[in-house]
């Protein structure tokens, strides 16, 4: 396994690392002792980098994480969740205010069973008002930092130059890291475009999902994915080229997914401890340069697609 460093913290974490939002039952229904294995398998191989969030299954991430952490040491893993974006009795709520963000972080804590959070994000930023992020919900995190009860703050979302008008708008270092997702995949690179931009100010890059939230599986997009039909259509004929060579998709994209050494973490979601297995075995299998050009080929007339955030 490979390790990282996220921009100026002194965290080192695994170039794959495991995103708990299925241990919600936000895309597939589970059993708990099933998603307690994955997350034991995954620390067990050498993933240190461990994210969630409240609103994942509103609440449900997190409790089964924390409940699969207390059998952990709190030295073998990093641990981020969020703040401003939660839900309730099936219905999303968003609250970006600096009361709330705080007593977040302390319900996360407890849920999480643990005594420090190493990350905290605001998540999904392009669902707030952007200024009420730099001014209010910020300054809170960067309070709890101060007092040590947050290692470093980051700002998660979809669309990428959110990121750039808050890390404008906030004293240097405020931002440790940002967290972009299906934005580093084989439909879309756009993530890369940032890079520089990032790096002048010290902020780390972690991307998200590499089979692009489904689109980039064998098994198919699921329905409820919000890409446009035409996206959906190139990523099947991808995936069935892949199969017609006796290949997988889904190695050439966590492959690639994790080959940009200036992106810190890859992180992938999964309840099964066998899938966060294969997930470490095809990282470790070389990059198919001939198959990603191929791959390329057939994605370039809906490359760079994308959509709204949900």
């Amino acid at each position: 396994m490979e390790y990282r460093k996220i921009g100026n913290t002194d965290m080192r974490v695994s170039t794959l690392s495991f995103g708990a939002s299925s241990l919600g039952g936000v895309f597939h229904s589970l059993k708990e002792s099933e998603g307690i294995k994955a997350v034991h398998a995954a620390v067990e191989n050498g993933i240190n980098f461990i994210d969630v969030s409240p609103y994942y299954g509103h609440l449900k991430s997190e409790i089964l994480l924390g409940k699969a952490l207390k059998e952990i040491d709190r030295n073998k893993y990093y641990l981020s969740t969020k703040v401003g974006r939660y839900g309730k009795n099936g219905i999303n709520l968003w609250n970006y205010t600096a009361k709330k963000a705080k007593e977040s972080v302390y319900e996360s804590m407890e849920r999480l069973n643990v005594n420090y959070i190493d990350l905290i994000n605001v998540h999904d930023i392009e669902f707030a008002d952007l200024d009420q992020i730099c001014n209010e919900t910020l300054p809170a995190l960067v309070e709890l930092k101060k007092q040590g009860i947050v290692g470093y703050v980051g700002i998660t979302n979809l669309t990428l130059r959110h990121f750039k008008y808050v890390i404008d708008h906030v004293p240097s270092g405020t931002v440790d890291s940002v967290l972009s997702f299906c934005h580093y995949c084989l439909n879309d690179d756009a993530l890369v475009d940032y890079l520089d931009y990032f790096e002048a100010n010290g902020v780390g890059v972690i991307n998200a999902s590499p089979f692009s939230m489904g689109l980039l599986t064998e098994r198919g997009t699921p329905d409820w994915h919000p890409a446009p039909k035409p996206l959906i259509d190139v990523c099947q004929k991808a995936a069935q080229h892949c199969q017609s060579k006796g290949k997988s998709l889904e190695q050439l994209a966590v492959k690639y997914a994790i080959s940009n050494p200036r992106i810190s973490t890859t992180l992938f979601s999964t309840t099964r401890s066998e899938a966060v297995l294969q997930n470490l075995q095809w990282a470790e299998e070389p990059l198919d340069i001939q198959l990603l050009a191929e791959v390329q080929d057939i994605l370039k007339s809906r490359f760079r697609d994308t959509w709204l955030n949900s």
